[in-house]
């Protein structure tokens, strides 16, 4: 490796180091929970430490991409802190190669990889957001509609074949359905030892249940094909078990592909079970809307 190579790789690391320095202070600076001001203040701490340990090293003064500042900055504060900071961290393949070019010729740097995988990951499991804390709140009203009204709508499909009298049927199941899932999720969290508070917790899962069927619902109400309809609903449902996947998998660091394809399968394959039903039903009594 060339000189000047191995300089372009510090150099690299540099920028990416101050540029997280600057990404964790500015979220600091932003939020109100104090516990978590400081847990982001002592990433921040580190990323600097890191920088100038670089600096040291190429001599040179490196400025932050402000690209990246506000691109994690904004996701942080729409999809919540931990998503935005986690998928920072992740998504950093780059810079973990570029780590490893530079170990080969420069041993002592270890301590740095070390700090990013461990002591800064520690940090940003100490985060407490409200968010995560009633996650499962919002994954039982999300799986539970999912199932649910996957089901129900494909069952509804084949047994009257008209697509407003679905939309309708869907709509009054789903409202009744959430109302009753808030309830239950009301009542457990209520007897249960925790810190969650039992109104927000039925609140998180009425909310995810309804957003659900609302998207389940409306290509019923956009199509007159209960076919086509049908299979949009399908591709939506997809569609949030993927986005969702996705969230918690990076939140709390799951396993994303066994947990979409577990959700993917039980969802489908209740639609499944509800199609074949809805297609006896209208055998068998004849039923024609």
């Amino acid at each position: 490796m060339t000189d000047q190579k191995f300089k372009n790789y510090l150099l690299t690391a540099q920028k990416n180091e101050i540029t997280e320095h600057f990404i964790y202070l500015k979220l600091a600076e932003t939020i109100k929970d104090p516990h978590n001001q400081e847990v982001l203040r002592a990433i921040a701490n580190d990323e600097l430490k890191h920088y100038q340990y670089w600096k040291g090293l190429t001599k040179i003064t490196v400025k932050p991409s402000q690209y990246r500042i506000k691109k994690y900055f904004l996701i942080a504060k729409a999809l919540g802190l931990t998503f935005g900071i986690k998928l920072m961290e992740n998504g950093e393949k780059q810079a973990q190669v570029n780590y490893e070019r530079i170990l080969r010729s420069l041993p002592d740097a270890r301590f740095i990889k070390e700090d990013e995988e461990k002591h800064e990951k520690h940090l940003i499991n100490l985060i407490d957001e409200e968010k995560l804390k009633y996650v499962g709140s919002i994954v039982l009203g999300l799986n539970d509609a999912l199932v649910e009204l996957t089901g129900a709508l494909a069952g509804l499909t084949l047994a009257f074949q008209n697509t407003r009298i679905i939309a309708m049927t869907g709509l009054i199941t789903g409202i009744a359905a959430s109302f009753s899932m808030a309830a239950s999720e009301y009542l457990s969290t209520k007897s249960e030892e925790s810190n969650k508070n039992p109104l927000k917790s039925s609140v998180y899962t009425g909310i995810a249940y309804i957003f659900t069927i609302a998207l389940l619902i409306l290509p019923y109400l956009i199509f007159g094909n209960v076919f086509v309809a049908l299979a949009l609903t399908i591709l939506f449902a997809i569609l949030i078990i993927l986005v969702f996947t996705f969230y918690i998998a990076t939140a709390k660091e799951f396993d994303f592909k066994k947990r979409f394809l577990e959700m993917a399968l039980i969802s489908l394959g209740v639609a499944a079970l509800s199609f074949g039903i809805g297609f006896l039903v209208s055998r068998i009594f004849n039923i024609q809307v």
